[in-house]
């Protein structure tokens, strides 16, 4: 590459990020990218469409990386939560746009984002750094039941664990060892579990200017305490009764948090005593959301989120965002039981349902299944659209009424393989 090559850098654009390079190419620059983790650079094909390849999480190093290879850097974009610290500490030393560098940590870190949570004067809910099992136990008793405890690195739900009583604690073994990107997993939050409503809320930003884009609230089958919130998730509009409040909240997250731009995702609950802050991220949303958008509002996600890093301003804050439809989400767990998958029967006959439009199986036949309990455990899920609420949710259960998940008992061969997957 050559200082005449203008670049973006994009931060671990893969999976749900790989879309970055084709709006980095339409938008006329070179494709630059930097995975931070190893497991994300030993996925299949990660490299291709890259101009330039670097494999580094340290500030320092991408810098030097950068200047030796003489890359006209423009922008530097992440893509997906395991990159929004480097981002933007590297975009500040670059001297590009970006968010409070300062900030950085606190937007990655969920220790660092509780402690700063408080700081900021945020209702966030009352919490504990551990570094054992028996710092857990001690922390949740401190605290009171219920407690909900996380690693602090990780996503997806990967490793979190939810103690609704003190007998629970009887078992205080992790469920995973490593986070989802496959990193020894060293410390804990052990926080208060807020029972109430929770509502995940996806922003753009421009210049400290916020506009939100739409909210989702995660309905589960019961009032049960849970670890993992994805069951039916579905999009709601300002009629609900909850809107208002949590758009209000998650505006003053954000200006706390220094979010002055580009997309953003932040997760919270209603409480009786208000609204708590779960978790924010300085980064696109997962899972269906940024697809039904493209697919049904004609949204440019990928390029807007470009534009905001190179200092523009996104045609998503001055174009109406009015979605013809409503939008929602299925997540069929393994509720079976963990072993070999059989089969993944009435896939087929919902994915032909009106209003469906993907269709995700998470394990083929024959692969060991874990019971559901976070992100990367999901052996089925669909996005759906419908006219209202009410068609939305009528869809949901018909898929629920179609779709069932059949595993066979783990064999004693198998053990070493299930060991694996959890780790």
């Amino acid at each position: 590459m050559t200082t005449s090559a203008p670049a973006i850098v994009l931060v671990d654009p893969v999976r749900q990020g790989w879309p970055f390079k084709a709006a980095a190419r339409d938008l006329g620059f070179r494709v630059v990218s930097v995975y931070t983790h190893a497991y994300l650079a030993s996925l299949d094909r990660h490299a291709e469409g890259d101009d330039l390849s670097l494999y580094t999480a340290d500030p320092d190093e991408a810098e030097r990386l950068l200047a030796d290879a003489g890359v006209d850097a423009r922008a530097v974009v992440p893509c997906l939560e395991a990159g929004v610290h480097l981002t933007d500490v590297l975009a500040h030393r670059l001297g590009l746009p970006g968010n409070d560098h300062t900030l950085a940590w606190a937007r990655r870190s969920k220790a660092a984002m509780r402690a700063h949570g408080a700081e900021a004067g945020l209702r966030i809910p009352e919490f504990r750094l551990v570094h054992s099992a028996d710092e857990i136990a001690r922390a949740a008793h401190d605290i009171g039941f219920p407690v909900i405890v996380k690693p602090t690195l990780g996503a997806g739900s990967q490793g979190v664990r939810v103690y609704s009583t003190a007998a629970d604690l009887a078992d205080l073994e992790p469920r995973v060892t490593h986070d989802v990107y496959r990193e020894p997993v060293r410390e804990w939050l052990v926080e208060r579990y807020v029972r109430g409503r929770e509502f995940a809320v996806n922003f753009f930003s421009s210049d400290g200017e916020h506009r939100i884009v739409d909210m989702w609230e995660y309905l589960r089958p019961d009032d049960a305490d849970y670890d993992f919130p994805l069951w039916d998730i579905v999009q709601v509009g300002r009629e609900h009764g909850d809107f208002a409040r949590v758009e209000e909240y998650t505006r003053s997250v954000l200006t706390a948090f220094g979010i002055r731009r580009g997309p953003s995702h932040t997760e919270v609950k209603c409480a009786a005593d208000g609204v708590h802050l779960i978790e924010v991220g300085a980064r696109l949303s997962g899972g269906p959301a940024v697809d039904l958008w493209m697919a049904h509002g004609g949204l440019r996600p990928f390029h807007d989120t470009i534009a905001c890093y190179l200092g523009r301003r996104p045609a998503l804050l001055d174009g109406p965002v009015d979605f013809p439809v409503r939008f929602g989400s299925v997540v069929v767990h393994n509720e079976q039981g963990p072993g070999p998958l059989v089969a993944v029967h009435g896939a087929e006959e919902a994915a032909g349902l009106p209003g469906v439009d993907s269709v995700e199986l998470g394990y083929a036949p024959g692969e060991h299944v874990p019971a559901t309990h976070d992100n990367v455990s999901i052996p089925f899920s669909a996005a759906v659209h419908g006219p209202d609420t009410d068609a939305v949710l009528a869809t949901l259960a018909r898929i629920r009424s179609l779709v069932r998940v059949e595993t066979r008992p783990a064999a004693p061969a198998d053990g070493t393989d299930a060991a694996a997957a959890a780790s």
